[in-house]
C-alpha cells in the first residue's frame, strides 16, 4: 500500500511525512468551489434575488458550509483517514462505512460522467474533429490519468487550472460586465421568479454540502488543525464570494440564469476553455473520492485489497463511457436523491468523534502508533435508524434548510442516543494491517 504505487494511503493513515503545506490543499479546495457549479448557483440567485440579498444568502450559506467542513476536516486531519475508512469508528461500523463508500462512489462517478459530457460538448462545438462522444472519452481518460497518480498529480493540476480558469473567466466576464453600469446592477431587480433569503441560503449551502461531508478525503493530507481552518476559510470564502457573486452580476446584467450559454456566447473560444478548465479541476476530485469509496467497499464487503490507482482507471473508464453514450443525464434525479443521504453522515460522524466518543479511545491509541485500531464494529443499529430518520426529515420537511435540517437532526439524535447508552456495535470485524512506514510522495510537504 505504498504511496509510490499511487495508492495514496487509501486504507491507511497518511503519515506526517506525506502531509502537504496548507496552500497545496487550499488551492484544490478553492478549485472545487470556483467551478461552473458555483457560477450556476450565483446565477440562480441573481435571477431570483437582488444583489445585496444574494450577498446575504451567500454569506449565510458559506458560514454553514465552513462550520460543517471544519469539523469533518479536523477529524480527517487528526486521523489521516478518508471519509469512508474513518466512518468505521465514527458511528457506522465496517458495514455502514462500506455503504457510505458505495454511495460516495456512485454519486461521484455519476457527476464525473455528467460534467465530462458538458466539457465534451464544448470541445466538439469549438474544435469539431471528434463527435461529442469522442471528446467525452478523450477528456474523461485525460482526467483519469491525472487521478491515477494521486494527490500530488492533482495538486499540480490545480496549480495550472485554477489560475487559468480565473484568468480566462475573468477576461470574458469583465468584457461582458463592461457593457453595464455596476451601480445599476447593484440595485437591479431580478428577472426571474422571486427567491426568499431562506431559499437562497439553501441553494448555497446545499450546493456543496456533499463536498463538506467528504472533506476528510482531502484534509487527511493537512498537517494541523490550523491548516484545516485556513484552507476552509480561504477556499470556501473566496470560492463562494468571487465566483458566486460574479454569477449574480451576470444574471442581473443579462436577465438569464444560463451561465454556460453566457460564457460561451460572450467569449467563444475562451468560453469553451473556461468550461474545460472548470470541469477538469472539480472532476478529478469526483473521481478521486469515488476511488477511495470503492477501495473501502471492496475491502470490507469482499475482503479484497485493491490498489486505488487500478480502481481509478476502471471507474474513470466507466464514467467516461457512460458520459459518452449520454445516459447519465437520466440519472440526475437519482444522484440528487443520493445527495439527501449525505448530510446526516456528517452529523453522525461529528457527534461521535467530538462528543459521544464511543470508539474515540481506540482511534487515539492506534494513532499514537500510526496504525488503525485492531478491530471495528460491524454494524451500529442506532446509527442506521438515526440516518434514516434524518434523511426523511431532510427530504420531506419543507421548513428551513433541508440539508442542514437533516444534518442537525442526525447530530442531535446521535448525541441523545449516546447519552442513553444506545450507541453500541453489533459484531466485531478485524482490521487488516497496513504498513505504517510506507514512503511519502516525492513532493510531499511542498
Amino acid at each position: 500500500m505504498a504511496a509510490d504505487d499511487h495508492d495514496d494511503y487509501a486504507l491507511a493513515r497518511v503519515p506526517a511525512a506525506a502531509r502537504y503545506h496548507w496552500f497545496s490543499v487550499a488551492i484544490q479546495r478553492f478549485g472545487m468551489l470556483s467551478s461552473l457549479a458555483s457560477f450556476l448557483i450565483g446565477a440562480t440567485l441573481g435571477f431570483g434575488m437582488g444583489f445585496w440579498d444574494a450577498v446575504l444568502a451567500i454569506t449565510f450559506g458559506a458560514v454553514i458550509l465552513e462550520v460543517v467542513t471544519i469539523f469533518t476536516g479536523i477529524a480527517g486531519q487528526r486521523e489521516g483517514l478518508s471519509t469512508s475508512v474513518l466512518a468505521r469508528w465514527t458511528g457506522f461500523g465496517t458495514s455502514g462505512s462500506a455503504v457510505i463508500g458505495l454511495a460516495i462512489s456512485v454519486s461521484a462517478i455519476g457527476w464525473f460522467g455528467i460534467q465530462n459530457e458538458v466539457s465534451a460538448q464544448g470541445l466538439a462545438a469549438l474544435l469539431g474533429v471528434l463527435p461529442v462522444w469522442g471528446w467525452a472519452l478523450l477528456f474523461g481518460m485525460a482526467v483519469t490519468a491525472i487521478v491515477v497518480f494521486g494527490f500530488a498529480s492533482m495538486a499540480w493540476t490545480a496549480y495550472i487550472t485554477v489560475p487559468a480558469f480565473l484568468l480566462l473567466a475573468g477576461w470574458s466576464i469583465v468584457a461582458e460586465l463592461a457593457r453595464h453600469d455596476i451601480g445599476d446592477l447593484l440595485t437591479a431587480e431580478p428577472a426571474g421568479p422571486s427567491l426568499s433569503l431562506l431559499q437562497g441560503t439553501t441553494i448555497v449551502a446545499g450546493g456543496f454540502i456533499v463536498g463538506a461531508v467528504i472533506t476528510p478525503d482531502m484534509s487527511r493530507f493537512n498537517r494541523s488543525t490550523g491548516d484545516v481552518i485556513k484552507q476552509t476559510v480561504v477556499g470556501i470564502t473566496l470560492g463562494e464570494y468571487v465566483i458566486g457573486l460574479i454569477g449574480v452580476l451576470l444574471a442581473l446584467a443579462l436577465k438569464t440564469n444560463d451561465v454556460v450559454a453566457i460564457v460561451t456566447s460572450t467569449s467563444g473560444f475562451l468560453g469553451t476553455l473556461v468550461i474545460v478548465a472548470a470541469t477538469l479541476k472539480i472532476n478529478d476530485w469526483n473521481l478521486y473520492g469515488a476511488s477511495l469509496g470503492i477501495v473501502n467497499f471492496l475491502d470490507r464487503v469482499f475482503g479484497r485489497r485493491v490498489n486505488r490507482a487500478a480502481v481509478t482507471f476502471v471507474a474513470g473508464a466507466a464514467g467516461s463511457v457512460l458520459g459518452a453514450v449520454g445516459i447519465l443525464g437520466g440519472f440526475t434525479g437519482f444522484l440528487q436523491l443520493l445527495g439527501v443521504l449525505f448530510p446526516p453522515i456528517a452529523g453522525i460522524m461529528v457527534a461521535e468523534y467530538f462528543l459521544v466518543r464511543r470508539w474515540r479511545p481506540a482511534l487515539d491509541e492506534a494513532r499514537a502508533h500510526g496504525v488503525l485500531p485492531a478491530s471495528a464494529p460491524v454494524w451500529v443499529p442506532a446509527t442506521l435508524v438515526i440516518w434514516f430518520v434524518a434523511a426523511v426529515v431532510g427530504g420531506l420537511v419543507a421548513w428551513g434548510l433541508p440539508s442542514i435540517n437533516s444534518l442537525v437532526v442526525a447530530f442531535a439524535l446521535y448525541v441523545g442516543a449516546g447519552r442513553l447508552g444506545l450507541v453500541r456495535g453489533v459484531g466485531t470485524a478485524p482490521t487488516h494491517p497496513v504498513p505504517a512506514d510506507a514512503p511519502a510522495p516525492a513532493d510531499a510537504g511542498r
